[in-house]
């Protein structure tokens, strides 16, 4: 007499094990009437990282591709005595040791497992459709919006309070807003609200905190395409974009442009290109084209040619430049020439002098950060505009032989003294919050908050959530209403009770103060080549304003 398999799914404290019987069987041997009953189980200790469908319990054999065996397809009666006669058997197996330990560990708060995450990041409808673009004085600005960030426990924050890693690892507000934002229900652990900071944090804690997010305006200068089939992609990009969402920039992004205004979603970006340069930039459509370019790229197989404006007489003949680069600080994005930092090579020719600056083509050999600019500046023609190498920062000479009279520490405090100043910290693409105490400017308004201010923001906050809550809207509800029905909710969400940016007032930039005299004009490999016209400021007879 048999009794089929059946598999069970155990949750003891934070893990899970599966016992399978896979024979329940009593023989009895000969005329002895003797009984031997056999017992075999096997335990599976889980992986940790689960399907959806598995956090949600669907997690028995048949969801694992283990049907139930047909001996176990009997009438319902029949089907529940054996469940409890199984369950019976199970516990009995287990022994009351572990049972008790079972009991104890539900007591404590529980960290659900990690939910598997995808290798890519690829942005959807819902999205970009999170705000919307509106052009002023020659800019494309970002209307403010609600923004989740999330992010998993990490190793450093186990064990501290709430209250810790925000003191000293988000500093971009002070403890007061966290606190208002508990207070609002927009922080939460777990995907529950937390009801205070001196929470401890656990491996595998999730986090969410609901914020109003603002962008800082870019080039309304619109992204052409010069040439699109199936396999790539390739755009002029306007100086001041970034090309993937990075710091405060999100929607204004040449991703997030190409998704929401030319519908080109999942493309995987080439090469680098900075935030300031301009020119050719490529993406491919599909994962696998994007190995085959990258791999070109490893082997030196591109040809890459830049132009730019430099400050004074470059020489005539061709110069090459070896110097290696060291990476100064990679929250700033400073480098400059060290004997201790990467080879590099560029190789350099005058086009023109117009008396004042020279227009150089640049061949980069290899592809470090900041490459041209910081060889430029060390042969003493930095690019004109160059808001970082060409920076009195550097000193008299501003880093020209790579004379430096400065600590690596003391350039950075005078480059961010410097921005922060002329309030153009996107420039080295940070917000005050990446700031040390130090380098604060005491000058600037200040976002510290009154008790009682306090309360009332949170109040006022609670109702605006409440109201956000109360109204949800589908993609498919905006995508059927009106064009100036979804503006003005999104509108709506322009003024934020607890957000300190809505009380500053910034002046905004010049569009001309967004370009930096740097290009990117050719890019060429096996079987393709695209260019991308000269810009003005790159003509023999352009004179500066």
């Amino acid at each position: 007499m048999r009794l089929g398999g059946r598999v069970w799914l155990l949750k003891l404290g934070q893990g899970c094990f599966k016992l399978r019987f896979v024979s329940f069987a009593r023989t009895w041997g000969g005329g002895s009437g003797a009984m031997a009953e056999t017992l075999s189980t096997r335990e599976e200790a889980a992986s940790g990282l689960r399907t959806p469908a598995q956090q949600n319990g669907d997690a028995d054999g048949e969801a694992m591709g283990e049907p139930p065996p047909k001996s176990l397809e009997a009438a319902p009666g029949d089907r529940k005595q054996a469940t409890e006669r199984e369950e019976q058997a199970f516990a009995a197996a287990l022994g009351p040791g572990k049972q008790k330990k079972r009991r104890v560990a539900t007591a404590e708060r529980v960290v659900p497992p990690p939910k598997k995450r995808r290798a890519g990041v690829s942005f959807n409808d819902e999205h970009f459709a999170e705000t919307s673009y509106y052009y002023e004085g020659g800019l494309r600005k970002v209307r403010p919006y609600y923004f989740d960030f999330r992010t998993y426990c990490k190793g450093r924050w186990v064990g501290h309070s709430l209250l810790h890693v925000f003191s000293t690892e988000f500093r971009a507000h002070p403890l007061a807003y966290y606190e208002a934002a508990v207070r609002a229900g927009r922080l939460r652990l777990n995907e529950e609200p937390v009801q205070d900071l001196s929470i401890v944090l656990k491996d595998n804690d999730f986090l969410r905190n609901t914020v109003h997010r603002h962008e800082p305006p870019v080039t309304a200068e619109p992204i052409r395409l010069l040439a699109e089939n199936e396999e790539m992609v390739v755009v002029d990009k306007p100086s001041s974009i970034p090309v993937h969402p990075c710091g405060r920039f999100r929607h204004n992004t040449v991703i997030f442009i190409l998704g929401k205004e030319h519908q080109l979603k999942e493309l995987h970006p080439l090469h680098r290109l900075d935030r300031l340069t301009s020119g050719v930039l490529m993406f491919a459509k599909t994962a696998a084209v994007s190995e085959r370019i990258h791999e070109q790229v490893r082997d030196r197989q591109l040809e890459k040619e830049y132009v730019c404006r430099v400050e004074g007489e470059f020489p005539a003949e061709e110069v090459t430049c070896k110097e290696p680069i060291l990476v100064v600080s990679y929250k700033v994005g400073v480098c400059r020439v060290d004997a201790r930092g990467k080879p590099c090579e560029t190789v350099f020719q005058r086009l023109s002098y117009n008396g004042h600056s020279s227009v150089v083509r640049c061949r980069p050999l290899t592809g470090r950060t900041h490459q041209i600019r910081v060889h430029l500046q060390f042969l003493g023609h930095p690019i004109l505009n160059d808001p970082i190498y060409n920076s009195v920062a550097w000193g008299p000479s501003r880093g020209r032989g790579g004379h430096i009279p400065k600590t690596d520490e003391e350039l950075l405090q005078d480059l961010v003294a410097e921005h922060q100043a002329k309030q153009s910290l996107d420039v080295l693409d940070i917000c005050e919050g990446d700031l040390s105490p130090g380098l604060t400017d005491s000058t600037a308004p200040s976002s510290e908050l009154s008790e009682n201010h306090l309360k009332e923001l949170t109040a006022s906050a609670q109702k605006m959530d409440g109201v956000l809550e109360a109204a949800p809207q589908s993609l498919d509800t905006m995508a059927s209403a009106p064009a100036n029905a979804a503006e003005t909710d999104i509108v709506g969400q322009e003024i934020d009770p607890l957000c300190a940016e809505c009380r500053v007032v910034r002046q905004d930039p010049l569009p001309r103060d967004l370009v930096m005299f740097l290009h990117a004009l050719r890019y060429k490999g096996p079987g393709f080549e695209y260019f991308s016209s000269m810009p003005t400021w790159a003509q023999e007879d352009w004179q500066q304003d």
